[in-house]
């Protein structure tokens, strides 16, 4: 459509220079012709204004997704609220103005660095910097009234102010310390209150503050980092003292609790111990008449065994007696018989010898004879001197005086 107008108005523009140029001859004709064009001229024109304008300020607007649209009228003074889909806005006469649904977050990036432009300043005026992140949105029931009454740069024009008037005035209060480590989770608190009161009047709900990291110039840091060493190294020392305290009360309690555990066993044990006396004790009162008892039979016994033993032993004895008496009548027979014997080979070697004399007495060499019989296993010859006429042994009995003939012996 814009095309279209833009060859119109370029063939009524072609026609105008046209006309213009033919000469002052024909000038009434002119005239003539352009009061006849003028009125179509003057319908193409504003129908050209009118299409121009709807193209480049169409009238529907569509409300972008996580927005919302206040269209106003200043004439009339009349606001509409769109959240979702097209309305339709005339340009001279609506004013619209879009305000986010979603939360923001803003990030104030002169504060990050401790070398950066705007750097926070502690208590000790040590410049430092801090990584926040601040959540907020616009108080959606407050729409209307905030329309007029918030810039159309809401973070660089309110959130951003505000946040630096709190951060400037609630850092230069702590120590790098408490920033750093021990009270960090407390400043975020203090700071999120602060901006929550002075936000709420503008119609910003705040969401909430973060704080990340804090930048510290290097030689801080080495020295904190030292300090925190140091502190954890206490920290540490003191956990492990309460964990020996503890270890020490847990053995105290477990050495009260074995000792109330063998007291209880000792006592459970002293009950049974006199509960089994007792029921001894009961059992006893049974017991001794049946052991009374027991003891008189054993006695009884023992007696009728001593008895029987006394029997026993006097029959022994008895038989003993006759036994001896047997064994000595039996040795004296004995005796009286190897007295007998002894006796009789006396006589019988009486006999015997008195036989032999009286062999010998008539053959004397039967003695050289037997003497040879007896030396015959030691001696092999025997040498005797021829013509001796005497006993051939003679020789070898030294000195022994030679036996008396049997002549002799015979007077004797």
């Amino acid at each position: 459509m814009l095309t279209r107008l833009k060859s119109l108005a370029a063939s009524l523009r072609h026609a105008f220079s046209r006309s213009a140029s033919r000469g002052l001859d024909a000038a009434p004709t002119a005239a003539r012709s352009l009061r006849r064009a003028l009125p179509p001229l003057l319908v193409v024109t504003v129908v050209t204004a009118l299409g121009y304008g709807v193209v480049t300020h169409p009238p529907v607007q569509a409300v972008p997704h996580g927005q919302a649209a206040l269209r106003t009228n200043p004439f009339s003074g009349g606001t509409s609220e769109f959240r979702a889909g097209s309305f339709v806005r005339i340009p001279g006469l609506h004013e619209v103005r879009l305000f986010p649904l979603r939360d923001q977050s803003y990030r104030p990036a002169g504060i990050a660095k401790a070398t950066g432009p705007s750097p926070l300043q502690s208590v000790e005026g040590l410049s430092l910097g801090l990584d926040m992140t601040v959540r907020w949105s616009v108080d959606t029931t407050r729409l209307p009234e905030l329309r007029a009454r918030l810039p159309d740069d809401i973070e660089a024009d309110v959130i951003a102010p505000a946040v630096q008037a709190v951060v400037y005035k609630q850092i230069a209060k702590r120590t790098v310390r408490e920033i750093f480590s021990s009270q960090r989770a407390e400043i975020a608190a203090a700071l999120e209150a602060e901006l929550r009161t002075r936000l709420a009047p503008d119609g910003i709900v705040l969401k909430g503050v973060q704080i990340g990291s804090v930048d510290l110039p290097p030689d801080y840091r080495r020295g904190m980092d030292r300090l925190l060493s140091d502190s954890l190294a206490s920290e540490r020392m003191r956990y492990t003292l309460e964990i020996s305290e503890k270890q020490v009360r847990q053995t105290e309690l477990q050495a009260a609790a074995d000792k109330v555990r063998r007291e209880t066993a000792a006592e459970a044990a002293g009950r049974e111990q006199i509960i089994a006396a007792k029921a001894q004790e009961e059992a006893m009162r049974h017991v001794l008449p049946f052991k009374q008892k027991l003891i008189e039979q054993r006695a009884l016994e023992a007696q009728a065994d001593s008895a029987a033993r006394v029997k026993q032993a006097e029959g022994q004895a008895q038989a003993r007696r006759i036994e001896i008496d047997a064994e000595a009548a039996a040795r004296q027979k004995l005796a009286d018989a190897e007295a007998y014997r002894v006796v009789q080979v006396g006589k019988a070697q009486a006999v015997q010898m008195a036989a032999e004399g009286a062999l010998l007495t008539r053959h004397p060499l039967l003695v050289q004879k037997a003497m040879a019989d007896k030396l015959s296993d030691k001696v092999q010859v025997i040498i005797a001197p021829p013509g001796s006429g005497g006993f051939i042994g003679s020789a070898l009995l030294a000195g022994v005086a030679p036996a008396p003939r049997a002549a002799d012996a015979e007077q004797e």
